[in-house]
């Protein structure tokens, strides 16, 4: 059975990075034909400029070829719950994107939707998933595991909650850590991988093998979006991203171990947090520029260096991650 499961996994995986592969190419042609092409800040790093009109949008190419592999190579398990769900929060979270992505490269500047109107889409497609999930999920209930103490503890009310703030939070977070090439896509697939992991240790191998389809398309994205990217995911890759991760963490029941195993995603987004905070409170910046990968890069990092150094820090989160949630 589970020689089966492997034969699965790895070939949702090959045929995901190989569309890509062949895919990728004609995309990129096709969005600079269209000139949707990335529009840096004009307060941003001097060493970005040089990045804007590079094709964007690119998450729908990944998005869109994860979607066909998992829904052509495993037609046998369409009848599972499991993989709607993550479709719906794949694809929900990516719509939202592609709707901000859509209004900055048509209008030429960094004014896609506004904030209260991107969080608004947000909630609703986080709303819905855990309906969906209330619904259609036979035993889904408002218990959470506890790590290391092997219990789990009914929550009642606050389940909804947690799993509202779990989506907006989490697709915010890696569309605030898209900023440097291959960034948000190497510690996604970590990420990624750490919940893979996780479902097959829960036997949910639909959601194993749909995670390794996604992580496939990630790295296929990957040849193009490492230094020097050609192609951006834009918010339409980074919020999908966001909403697939938080979505494995709640069918997978790691709700808690979903802020450690995105610990970077985390620490890039306090960072924000705590520059604006100190800027309208103090009048003074804790960092040279935030979000912190550009504080690195301000302190003289190249940016592969920055990369590199916090795709490892996602590296020993996730490896953190699977121990307290093995023990």
């Amino acid at each position: 059975m589970f020689n089966m499961v492997f034969l699965r996994i790895v070939l949702n995986f090959l045929v995901g990075f190989i569309l890509v592969l062949a895919v990728m190419p004609k995309a990129i042609q096709y969005l600079k034909k269209l000139k949707f092409g990335q529009v840096e800040r004009e307060e941003g790093l001097q060493s970005h400029k040089a990045k804007g009109g590079t094709p964007t949008m690119g998450g729908i190419v990944f998005i869109l070829c994860a979607v066909v592999v998992v829904y052509i190579l495993n037609f046998t398990s369409l009848n599972h719950p499991y993989i709607h769900l993550l479709t719906f929060s794949f694809v929900g979270f990516g719509l939202v994107g592609f709707i901000d992505d859509y209004l900055i490269v048509v209008r030429k500047t960094n004014d896609g939707l506004k904030p209260l109107y991107k969080y608004t889409l947000q909630s609703v497609v986080a709303i819905a998933f855990y309906i969906l999930a209330k619904f259609f999920i036979p035993g889904f209930d408002t218990a959470i595991s506890i790590p290391l103490l092997h219990i789990e503890i009914d929550i009642g009310w606050l389940y909804p909650i947690l799993v509202y703030f779990m989506f907006t939070a989490g697709s915010n977070a890696v569309n605030l850590t898209d900023g440097l090439d291959g960034l948000a896509t190497g510690l996604s697939m970590i990420a990624i991988s750490v919940f893979v992991i996780f479902a097959i240790m829960n036997k949910d191998y639909d959601i194993a093998i749909y995670a390794m389809a996604v992580v496939g398309t990630l790295l296929g994205f990957m040849c193009f979006n490492y230094h020097p990217a050609r192609i951006f995911m834009g918010d339409t890759g980074s919020l999908a991203l966001g909403g697939f991760l938080a979505a494995l963490a709640v069918l997978t029941r790691q709700e808690l171990l979903f802020i450690l195993i995105g610990g970077v995603f985390l620490i890039e987004t306090l960072s924000v947090i705590i520059q604006v905070v100190s800027f309208k409170t103090r009048g003074k910046r804790v960092f040279k520029m935030a979000p912190i990968h550009h504080h690195f890069e301000m302190l003289g990092w190249s940016e592969q260096q920055v990369v590199i150094s916090f795709w490892f820090l996602g590296f020993i989160c996730g490896i953190i991650g699977i121990v307290l949630g093995v023990m």
